[in-house]
């Protein structure tokens, strides 16, 4: 739509009125694209927001101002010297209906500068406010399509942008920089296809079809929609917002293993049934990173390699003192030379200097306990069994580094061998000292009695076909096994980030 100004012009006999086929009314002939363009450049001025959606808005206009300069013509997105099209009263009543369904405000989707300025179009009350013509629309040109921009790219693709802001949330002690927190890949907004579809004939149904359509998206909508309580109705609108990233889609019934850390549980999820357990997860200071892979393989009695970062800060303090490293079976070898070396010679500040490998040798005590669950990621946590098992009494259980600890891990390795023989299961049994289930598996006690513990029958297990994992935190969430949705507390403090960038 070229707004230009244009003469009056003779229809036969007949001058042509333009007034007479406007919506405007006489104020059509008060068109100025000129004073537009002024009081575009105006609002420009005025707008300090920051967000990536109001930005692309003013490159949008800031470019259109140019235009206009250069070529006396301007283009809007919402009216024609014929008026303003309906298109704008419908996308005033979408938001004035969705915005509180998802906990939104409206003062940030200028809903309430639409409705004044759209009534002043409507009841042509131009003179009787004071506003020329030539400032009320592109004031409410500008309003729109902030809003229409802002809504279809937020619920498309989330308000906020979890990984820039979650990753520069702590800063490592060590100085290195911010922990990576966050590890789900997460689509940008594309700011130019709402653009887009503004110019196109079905942008209507682009914004229509901007609302998530996931089950969980849906389920949480229509708690908020049930829930009075302001404190739970918070909660809600925090967790609608994770569902906007698309990290985690819970549809169907695959085989999938799902860790939430704040209701500090796991979920082991099959097509017909699903296995709940508690967990531990990282202390505030050592997050548990969310993230998403594959579960690939298991090793039975695993050694620990313990992380530099434990060294340094909880071993080294011990240096010299052999029967603290004999009580928990740590041994140290020498990174370059690949010597293990004797603990009472080796000094606190050897320790610190990160030149020496400890570990734990498997077995009863080892801190993975008997098992571990092994998958790619970018942080060397994994999924792992614990020699405290009294950690799972616990109401608040964040107390490792980072790793999950599991409350069921031997009936996990069942759920991830998927129909696995019970001598394959026996073997784990029997390495993790189980009792056995089988008369092949007692036979193997009798016959191997006199052998050393842990028996190595079995060390490593690949899990196939490899089975999703994921990492996720939801205060309000729907327990797998019932559909009802429960709240659990905001364990890091992540809901107060969220509520302050949304």
């Amino acid at each position: 739509m070229v707004l230009v100004l244009l003469a009056s012009c003779v229809n036969g006999n007949r001058e042509y009125d333009e007034a007479e086929h406007s919506a405007f009314g006489a104020f059509v002939h008060a068109l100025d694209t000129t004073e537009q363009g002024k009081y575009l450049t105006h609002l420009l001025d005025a707008d300090s927001s920051k967000r990536e959606a109001d930005k692309a808005v003013q490159a949008y206009y800031k470019a259109a101002v140019a235009q206009l300069k250069t070529q006396r013509t301007f283009e809007p997105l919402w009216y024609a010297r014929a008026g303003v099209t309906s298109q704008a009263d419908s996308l005033l009543s979408l938001l004035q209906r969705e915005l509180p369904g998802n906990g939104l405000d409206p003062k940030t989707f200028f809903l309430s500068e639409i409705e004044s300025d759209l009534d002043i179009v409507h009841k042509l009350s131009f003179d009787s406010v004071g506003q020329s013509i030539n400032e009320v629309l592109p004031r409410l040109e500008y309003h729109l399509t902030k809003a229409y921009v802002k809504y279809t790219a937020g619920q498309r693709y989330g308000f906020i942008r979890p990984d820039k802001i979650f990753n520069h949330l702590d800063y490592k002690t060590d100085g290195t920089g911010y922990a990576r927190l966050f590890d789900y890949e997460v689509k940008a907004p594309d700011y130019e296809e709402p653009f887009q579809k503004l110019k196109s004939p079905d942008r209507m149904a682009y914004l229509q079809g901007s609302v998530p359509t996931n089950s969980l998206y849906k389920t949480l909508r229509t708690q908020l929609e049930q829930t009075a309580d302001s404190a739970r109705r918070e909660t809600l609108i925090v967790n609608l917002e994770r569902c906007r990233w698309q990290m985690f889609r819970p549809e169907g019934r695959t085989h999938q293993v799902v860790v939430n850390i704040p209701s500090q549980q796991l979920w082991a999820i099959c097509p017909d049934s699903v296995m709940p357990m508690k967990i531990c997860c990282g202390a505030v200071p050592t997050k548990t990173p969310l993230l998403s892979s594959e579960i690939s393989y298991m090793q039975v009695n695993p050694e620990w390699i313990i992380p530099p970062s434990i060294v340094k800060g909880e071993v080294s303090v011990h240096g010299g003192d052999s029967a603290y490293f004999a009580k928990h079976r740590y041994y140290i070898i020498d990174r370059q030379k690949g010597d293990t070396l004797d603990p009472k010679n080796v000094s606190a500040s050897q320790l610190q200097a990160g030149g020496l490998r400890v570990g734990q040798r498997g077995g009863a005590g080892n801190s993975l306990g008997r098992i571990v669950f092994r998958f790619a990621n970018n942080f060397g946590v994994y999924l792992h069994d614990t020699n405290n098992r009294k950690a799972f009494n616990r109401e608040k259980r964040t107390l490792s580094h980072g790793c999950v600890r599991v409350q069921k891990p031997f009936e996990l390795a069942c759920f991830l061998l998927q129909g696995a023989d019970e001598w394959t299961l026996d073997k784990i049994r029997i390495a993790m000292d189980m009792r056995p289930e089988t008369d092949r598996g007692r036979e193997y006690l009798t016959e191997h009695a006199d052998d050393p513990r842990p028996f190595k029958i079995i060390t490593y297990r690949d899990v196939t076909p490899r089975v999703p994992v994921y990492i996720i935190y939801y205060t309000a969430y729907p327990y797998p096994e019932t559909g009802e949705v429960c709240f659990w507390p905001d364990l890091y403090g992540y809901d107060q980030v969220i509520r302050k960038n949304l």
